[in-house]
């Protein structure tokens, strides 16, 4: 159930959704709640505006799934190797680095693998789908020292410091905002600086939601009732669950902080991703 909505006339694509995620299939922690509802999920973002959405794989067999998803669903593409030459893979990634999480992998681990990664790129030929948090500089350190080993690439999710991202763009890398981005005021500094030939749109789902102490909650104009999965509502969003109709509230943010039309930000954001990721359409 929509509650309000500004002219929805746009084409975008969501460079990162979790769509292997189990809650998508209506499954939160081992419980079933509701049945799965990805078919509705991906009709609800069409008629937002989400014209394609690449599907992250945060391990083997996720990679495998979004693969599968991406053979089944024409609007979804992936993010793994297996499947180039079906034209479903679009990036190799998630690569990078995540000092937040260290109790998963330590720092040691993490560099040396993340090194390697780079070879997927050299044979591919395909961008990388970077994951960077609170890695000081050994993110920019690493991407530096191999930036001829990979055409292209988008630090996904990005949450760092202006500095920080002037200096990754300055290495030719994009830059992608979801509401993670967009939560506090110096976060809202540092997305008015990307430059626009260097920022893509991504929700992150289901995580990483725009909510109501978020500084940049302000400038949204679309907005749906959502309920817990417990009173699921085929019509409605699931509380505390993001999908990817909500990239035109990261949008509706970027454009208003910015002070920008929001059609012709949606139209240079489209032309970045089609150039990286759709370059052969």
């Amino acid at each position: 159930m929509l509650r309000s909505t500004g002219k929805v006339a746009l084409k975008m694509i969501d460079i990162g959704a979790n769509l292997t995620d189990p809650v998508f299939t209506g499954l939160y922690r081992g419980k079933q709640k509701h049945e799965s509802d990805l078919t509705a999920i991906l009709a609800r973002a069409k008629t937002f505006g989400v014209d394609k959405i690449i599907v992250t794989g945060g391990n083997l067999e996720e990679s495998h799934k979004a693969l599968q998803l991406a053979k089944e669903k024409e609007e979804l593409l992936a993010v793994c190797e297996q499947g180039q030459k079906e034209g479903k893979v679009v990036a190799i990634g998630e690569c990078g680095l995540d000092y937040d999480r260290l109790e998963f992998c330590d720092k040691a681990t993490q560099l040396k693998y993340f090194e390697k990664q780079f070879q997927l790129a050299e044979l591919t030929k395909l961008p990388l789908f970077l994951h960077n948090r609170n890695t000081g500089g050994d993110f920019y350190d690493m991407i530096s020292k191999n930036r001829s080993r990979f055409s292209n690439g988008v630090v996904h999710s990005f949450t760092g410091e202006k500095e920080e991202m002037l200096k990754l763009v300055e290495l030719g890398l994009y830059i992608g905002v979801n509401g993670c981005s967009l939560k506090t005021a110096e976060n809202l500094e540092c997305v008015k600086a990307i430059p626009l030939e260097r920022l893509m749109i991504e929700t992150d789902a289901p995580w990483c939601d725009i909510r109501a102490t978020h500084a940049g909650h302000g400038h949204v104009k679309t907005s749906w009732q959502s309920k817990k999965a417990e009173k699921y509502a085929p019509d409605c969003l699931v509380k505390g669950r993001n999908e990817p109709c909500t990239l035109i509230q990261v949008l509706e943010i970027i454009s208003a902080i910015r002070g920008e039309d929001q059609e012709a930000v949606a139209a240079r954001v489209l032309e970045n991703t089609e150039n990286v990721f759709f370059k052969n359409e």
